[in-house]
């Protein structure tokens, strides 16, 4: 796997393919990411083909060389696609096995059977957590919606109510928890521990998706009280099965990842041994490769097998889940050589001379950085990744808690107040029957509690780890 060094990438940034000054480098990086938002908004283009062209102007303005643009382009979306392409590929795989077995509906029901009143929406936003930890954010909003229709429907709740605690909890997995894009594209970028990355990012989340789920669900109910459209209620995958996995097996299957990989972090903070036979096994097994891999194997008797999937279903089941994944992995792709292009034109020893000459935060710096890019381009991801590529010399210096924060940091700042550039502000709002306004008073607020609550809570932490 080709990974970029922190050190490499602050070599990078002092040694540029371009002799801009700051305000030259300012300017090309507005340019650049004017140049993205206008092809993406105005003549929309997919962001793969308004991510290359937005590389090669950024280049162009900082007054690089255009073979040695290119060069950077491809290298970072080289490094980039290497670094995730595979773990992107098996969460889908994953994803697909869990919709299409009817394992998801399973957790589904059996928590919905146990929960009722006043705990509906905190069983909601159990489901969209635990459901939303393989899926793609768009995967587990076509899955999940059918069952908030429903409940609010059968139930008699205000669609917000049960709605905005499942937007919550699949949205803070998406822009938080790995093995999301986003997020193991920050970590490759800056060079963090993916297991503390993800003990922390739960430590985050949890309070996160409380306050930005069924607490804020109450104000949003009051906001706009709406039924659920009847239209909107498509059939379930499992309704046309004959059996579906159990209960236990779904949510074994579905934390294994995420057991490995912590197990992999605990071991490396207590034996701290790198030569240890302990150690070296955990390090594999618990490596992302390794952990989703398990579960995609596991997964196949647990989650097709059980729902009587044939070998040709599940080899069917494998191949379905690929196709749909191809534009984001080129998305992820460009925005990783638009993230090298940052660096290598110079940005990221501005970015860090910027945060020495005005004493901000790294983390707050790195907070903001996300923030304007999402309101700019309307993707988490590739807020996440072109962030990750400006702050990761601010890396160098920090400690292994301090990195994975960053992430975190970024993160959050990746999902702040969505709006009409961003596909899944339109995703919701037909699914849910809403006009425009509505789905900025529900919809765009929780997206920026979560964005603002995720990364106060970030800030908190640094102060005490």
């Amino acid at each position: 796997m080709t990974h970029l060094s922190v050190e490499m990438l602050a070599a990078e940034s002092v040694e540029p393919i371009t002799s801009a000054g700051h305000a030259q480098l300012g300017i090309a990086v507005l340019a650049g990411i004017a140049v993205i938002v206008l092809l993406i908004t105005k003549f929309k283009l997919h962001a793969f083909l308004a991510l290359t062209v937005g590389s090669l102007a950024l280049g162009a303005f900082a007054g690089a060389p255009l073979d040695k643009a290119i060069a950077s382009f491809t290298a970072g979306l080289g490094s980039t696609v290497a670094g995730v392409g595979v773990l992107i590929a098996l969460g889908a795989i994953l994803g697909k096995l869990l919709a299409d077995s009817g394992g998801a509906d399973q957790i589904v029901d059996t928590i919905l059977a146990k929960a009722g009143g006043r705990a509906m929406p905190w069983a909601m936003v159990l489901i969209a957590s635990v459901i939303g930890l393989p899926l793609f954010f768009e995967v587990g909003i076509v899955l999940l919606i059918p069952v908030v229709l429903m409940v609010a429907k059968r139930g008699n709740y205000s669609l917000m109510r049960i709605g905005i605690p499942a937007l919550a909890g699949l949205s803070v997995m998406h822009g938080l928890i790995p093995p999301h894009p986003g997020p193991l594209v920050a970590i490759d970028a800056v060079e963090a521990n993916l297991g503390v990355t993800l003990a922390l990012g739960v430590l985050v989340a949890i309070p996160t998706v409380v306050i930005a789920g069924p607490l804020f669900s109450k104000v949003a109910a009051r906001w706009v009280d709406v039924p659920a459209p009847e239209k909107m209620i498509p059939q379930r995958p499992s309704e046309d099965l004959e059996k579906r996995p159990g209960f236990g097996a779904t949510v074994a299957t579905v934390l294994l990842p995420v057991v490995l990989m912590l197990a992999k972090a605990l071991v490396d903070i207590v034996i701290d041994d790198p030569e240890a036979t302990v150690q070296r096994v955990f390090d594999v097994i618990g490596s992302p490769l390794i952990a989703l891999l398990a579960a995609v194997i596991v997964g196949m008797f647990t989650l097709g097998r059980a729902a009587g999937f044939t070998k040709d279903r599940l080899s069917t089941t494998v191949e379905k889940s690929l196709a749909p994944i191809a534009g984001v992995l080129m998305i992820v792709g460009a925005g990783g050589g638009f993230k090298q292009t940052l660096i290598d034109v110079g940005v990221g020893q501005m970015i860090l001379d910027f945060s020495k000459d005005w004493s901000i935060p790294a983390l707050l710096l790195a907070w903001l950085i996300a923030v304007a890019i999402r309101l700019a381009t309307g993707s988490a991801t590739v807020a996440t990744i072109s962030a990750a590529g400006l702050v990761a010399p601010l890396a160098a210096d920090m400690s292994t808690s301090h990195t994975a924060l960053l992430v975190l940091a970024i993160g959050a700042g990746s999902l702040f107040f969505s709006h009409v550039n961003d596909a899944g502000f339109w995703l919701v709002k037909e699914y849910f029957g809403l006009d425009v306004g509505q789905t900025i008073k529900t919809w765009s607020v929780m997206e920026t509690i979560i964005s603002v609550v995720a990364g106060g809570l970030v800030l908190l932490l640094s102060l005490i780890i």
